[in-house]
């Protein structure tokens, strides 16, 4: 998933006449960019894990607006369902969390189960696809 991938995506959401949709992919495109830049200044190219963190993260700030609206009152209603219906269109964009069954299985297949290991192998090869809070309690747990 790229800016390009964004890009259509939005506009295919544009002709479907899905404000809320076009909305929330209006602010990864123009997140991906600015991430773009910010990679590119330092040398680097953004990748797939950059841009599932960019999704989460947007993800994150669309759910913590929604509850403000939701604690001030009724008179916000449309903008809270606006903004779940943002929060859906990010989530079809994200990859299935991993269970914690499934954090155990590959923290007992590795060798080296130290904190910093684990963490940066989880870092590296499950970036986007599991919370790292609940590896750090799944390895604390084992």
């Amino acid at each position: 998933m790229d800016i390009d991938f964004f890009k259509k995506e939005k506009v295919a959401k544009m002709k479907e006449k899905n404000k809320d949709a076009v909305s929330a992919l209006n602010v990864v495109v123009n997140k991906i960019m600015l991430a773009t830049i910010e990679k590119r200044s330092k040398g680097e190219t953004l990748n797939e894990g950059d841009v599932l963190t960019l999704l989460q993260k947007t993800e994150k700030e669309l759910i913590e607006e929604k509850s403000g609206y939701e604690k001030a009152g009724a008179n916000y209603a449309a903008n809270v369902q606006s903004l779940q219906n943002q929060i859906d269109t990010i989530k079809s964009y994200l990859p299935k969390m991993m269970s914690k069954e499934e954090i155990e299985a590959v923290i007992t297949s590795l060798e080296d189960k130290s904190i910093p290991s684990v963490m940066k192998y989880f870092k590296l090869n499950y970036a986007g696809k599991c919370d790292m809070k609940e590896v750090n309690e799944v390895l604390k747990s084992i």
